[in-house]
C-alpha cells in the first residue's frame, strides 16, 4: 500500500465539513508530509503506514489550536477513517489522492 502523494480530506467535525490538503512523501526510506488548510501549513509527525493503516499527529491553530491524531485506511485512492482533538469526539475523515 501507498500513501505518497497529494490527498484531497474533508473532515466533518462538529462545527462543519473543514477541507484541508495532505500531501506524503518518502525521503530517507522515511514518510514526511504536511498538511495545508484554514491558511496555515503545517508539518505532520509520528506517521505510520501499517498495512493500509495510516496515521499521523499534527498541531493547527486555525480555526483554534488543536492537536489532531488521525487514523485512517487506504483503500486505492481513497482513504476513510478518523480525526481526534483531545477530548472532544471524534471527526470523520475521508480522502481521495489527486492524479500524477
Amino acid at each position: 500500500m501507498s500513501a505518497e502523494g497529494t490527498w484531497d480530506l474533508s473532515i466533518s467535525t462538529p462545527v462543519g465539513k473543514i477541507k484541508a490538503v495532505v500531501e506524503f512523501r518518502r525521503e530517507n526510506g522515511l514518510l514526511t508530509g504536511i498538511a495545508r488548510g484554514a491558511g496555515e501549513e503545517v508539518r505532520l509527525d509520528d506517521i505510520v503506514l501499517d498495512g493500509d493503516r495510516l496515521t499521523w499527529k499534527q498541531a493547527i491553530t486555525k480555526p483554534m489550536r488543536l492537536n489532531l491524531a488521525f487514523s485512517v485506511r487506504i483503500d486505492g485512492d481513497t482513504l476513510a477513517g478518523t480525526s481526534m482533538a483531545g477530548r472532544l469526539p471524534s471527526s470523520k475523515v475521508s480522502g481521495a489522492r489527486r492524479d500524477g
